[in-house]
């Protein structure tokens, strides 16, 4: 048996000679096996790395790449954004002083909401500018002669980058069409209330179609009360007046569950059966309607705070009502799939362009990607507006850009190294 007595702060043993002996063998016998154990799991955890390698169809050159294009890509938005709130901040600094607007909603109702609308709006810009930036670099440094050398094809290298594309193009149209929208609310609200303070948020003389056969018309609309005044429904049967209410006031109610909820103060009913006629009067009447304040009166940018399913019905409904005025909310919604979509357009430009070995650096392929980039977005707006004030089809204005852009990212990938 082996006992331990303490020597100058030290465990030491104490008994016989051949005690200490086989306490020494089996301590060293556990350590064989402890150090055995603990190479046998790392054994295990390189060979499960090395499967999840040769199984994985993202190798370890398309992990560097797809790293250093979200990598550059994030940090241009942090950048560039930054300047554009600071920008923006010393331009509005008057207006917001001038109309007394609380910190709080310039910092949260605001420019919280002014980053990510204004990041995605411009996203094809910095994917242009990751892409040229990083890849002038690796191009700088032998990397791509490197992978070139080695039996690399130019369409195996950009596979990576149109896997970043992807991440990119999903993400945009994910933030842009379902997430972004609501926090434009907020920002649109701010930017009427103390940016846009002449804005117009009445209507008058609006007349548009309920339901079938069911016309309403509203002398004026107040957009910040959600009241109208002057208010009529005629329901029509075979071009013929069969039922007739007016009312002086209806007001949109707000904090109903149920929508097209709308309350009607001192109404009268007319009910047209042949010759005869019955009138009813009231002081109120809640009634559902299947009209909004939004069908009444357009504000500004209010194409952006609705999601693509709501901005797809949105203009689904105001064809079916003969409203003319929807160019503007057909534009952002095809908008949306196209901007995302330019992301692989714009990626296949910059990696061609910029793949190349130069003497002068990126100065080159810089200028001419700023170029092209600046004249896509100029392009794309020219077209918007064609789109929105001369009646082109919204599809076709928002796709010519790609199209056209489509050969020109053919034509550089021709002429991409080899």
């Amino acid at each position: 048996m082996v006992i331990f007595e303490e020597v100058n702060g030290k465990l030491v043993p104490k008994g016989s000679e051949e005690d200490i002996k086989a306490y020494l063998e089996y301590k060293k016998m556990r350590k064989t096996n402890k150090r055995g154990s603990t190479k046998n799991k790392s054994n295990r955890s390189s060979s499960l790395f090395e499967w999840i390698s040769r199984v994985s169809p993202v190798s370890r050159l398309d992990r560097y790449i797809i790293g250093k294009f979200l990598g550059t890509y994030f940090f241009s938005i942090v950048l560039i954004i930054s300047i554009a709130v600071v920008f923006d901040f010393n331009e509005n600094i008057d207006k917001f002083l001038q109309h007394d607007a609380p910190i709080k909603e310039i910092l949260f109702d605001y420019y919280l909401n002014f980053i990510p609308f204004y990041s995605n709006l411009f996203s094809q810009l910095f994917v242009f500018i990751a892409v040229i930036f990083f890849t002038t670099k690796l191009a700088d440094n032998s990397e791509i002669i490197a992978m070139l050398s080695t039996g690399t094809s130019f369409s195996r290298l950009i596979r990576p980058y149109m896997i970043s594309a992807a991440i990119i193009a999903l993400l945009n149209y994910g933030l842009g069409a379902y997430v972004i929208p609501r926090g434009n609310i907020k920002r649109v609200n701010f930017e009427n209330k103390y940016k846009n303070r002449g804005r117009q948020d009445f209507s008058s003389n609006v007349q548009l179609e309920v339901d079938t056969g069911v016309i309403a018309y509203i002398g004026m609309f107040e957009e910040s009360q959600k009241r109208g005044y002057e208010f009529t429904l005629d329901k029509f049967e075979n071009k013929k007046l069969v039922k007739h209410l007016q009312a002086s006031s209806i007001q949109y109610d707000t904090l109903s569950y149920e929508p097209y909820h709308w309350i009607l103060t001192n109404y009268q009913t007319r009910d047209l059966q042949g010759l005869r006629e019955v009138i009813k009067n009231g002081s109120r009447l809640d009634t559902i309607i299947k009209i909004t304040p939004q069908d009444i009166l357009i504000s500004r940018d209010m194409e952006t705070t609705l999601t693509s399913p709501e901005l797809r019905e949105y203009i689904n409904r105001q064809k079916a009502r003969g409203f003319a005025n929807i160019q503007q909310f057909e534009v952002e919604y095809w908008k949306r799939g196209a901007s995302a979509f330019a992301t692989f357009i714009l990626t296949i430009i910059g990696v061609s362009l910029s793949a190349r070995k130069r003497k002068n650096g990126m100065g080159i392929a810089l200028g001419i990607g700023l170029a092209l980039i600046l004249t896509y977005i100029m392009f794309q707006t020219v077209v918007s507006s064609i789109a929105i004030n001369a009646n082109f089809p919204a599809l076709a204005a928002v796709w010519i850009p790609n199209i056209v852009f489509a050969f020109v990212a053919w034509y550089y990938y021709r002429k991409a190294p080899r």
